[in-house]
């Protein structure tokens, strides 16, 4: 009997085969009679060979790069489930030359991560990492505590690097704090704009107006280094920058620069250019910083959403049908991955 052959991610898993993300949940696959699961090749965050991998209808990534020397003309491959909804690490090009799907999940992200920026936005501004710290201090820190006043958030400006999935969201919850709330996207529907109250804006405005300004956008060539040194330049002294997005966004050289002369007040960051940062990266041992390891969102809910996300859409394509979260929408339209669905829907569709 042929089975659907699936291949998820060595970092989800311990050399003794337990699972590292209890709530990420593959027992929808692991139950299914004709599913066969097996751990990638543990390449960390390198490329999958094409050898290692061309036997498996469907992998679960994390890490993993996915380039053209993933596939060749006996591949299997038909759906690539990254965990999460970021997927600079996979060469889209080449999946649509090899017509295989790649699905995100962004369901699973969405509230978690704009939970995420709203923690970070409200640390920052009240200032809450040096008032633990004075506190502890006992007696003496106490009487300091007038030297560490916040910023109050009425009428104040959030501005939004991206409006998409995770900032509409950031600017849905934020809505009861009476901020005055502007955005640059280029993509973003002027509608769902209006009904978020957010007013779109020029890029190098929402550095030049915002109070806080939250990087919620995807990593890609022109997004590199979207926030450089002269975009910094504009912020206002007191203002604050979030990144939950991805770290080579934001010039972190620049950022840093920023950052120790004073020219902006303070950053909450969940990413980094490096991951993990090296132990000499000043940001490290910076007061008026929040740092977190690219984790900051992982609550049981958020991962029980990206596993679920990612076994719908390996199931989807199981039975003939496109995973709801396709990112190469193009791939749809091809022949070669048609023929694919067909024949999956053939075989496996009860």
């Amino acid at each position: 009997m042929r089975t659907f052959n699936i291949g998820i991610s060595a970092r989800l898993y311990r050399s003794d085969g337990s699972t590292v993300i209890p709530e990420f949940d593959v027992s929808p696959l692991a139950d299914n009679a004709a599913v066969k699961l097996e751990v990638l090749p543990d390449v960390d965050a390198g490329d999958l060979l094409h050898e290692k991998v061309k036997h498996l209808d469907a992998a679960i990534l994390f890490l993993e790069r996915i380039s053209p020397i993933t596939f060749g003309p006996d591949s299997r491959l038909t759906v690539l489930a990254r965990y999460g909804v970021g997927y600079d690490t996979v060469d889209i090009e080449a999946c649509n030359a090899a017509n295989v799907a790649v699905a995100i999940a962004p369901s699973g992200v969405r509230r978690p991560v704009a939970t995420t920026v709203i923690a970070l936005l409200l640390a920052l501004t009240l200032n809450l990492p040096a008032k633990d710290r004075i506190t502890r201090e006992g007696a003496e820190g106490w009487q300091r505590k007038t030297n560490y006043n916040g910023l109050g958030l009425v009428g104040r400006t959030l501005g939004g690097v991206g409006i998409g999935n995770i900032g509409a969201e950031v600017f849905r919850l934020i809505q009861p704090f009476d901020m005055k709330l502007i955005a640059h996207d280029p993509w973003c529907d002027p509608a769902t704009a209006r009904t978020l109250g957010v007013e779109l804006v020029a890029l190098d405005d929402v550095f030049t107006r915002s109070d806080i300004v939250t990087v919620n956008c995807p990593l890609n060539e022109q997004t590199h280094h979207l926030v450089n040194a002269e975009r910094l330049a504009l912020m206002k002294p007191e203002a604050y920058l979030i990144n939950t997005a991805r770290g080579p966004i934001v010039d972190e050289e620049a950022l840093i620069d920023a950052l120790q002369n004073n020219r902006i007040r303070g950053a909450g960051l969940d990413v980094f250019e490096e991951e993990p940062p090296a132990a000499d990266n000043p940001l490290l041992t910076m007061d008026n910083v929040i740092l977190a390891p690219h984790a900051l969102c992982f609550t049981d809910q958020c991962l029980a959403g990206l596993g679920k996300a990612d076994t719908d859409a390996c199931l989807a394509v199981m039975q003939g049908e496109l995973p709801e979260t396709l990112v190469n929408a193009q791939i749809a339209e091809s022949p070669e991955f048609k023929a694919k669905l067909d024949t999956y829907r053939a075989t496996f569709s009860s």
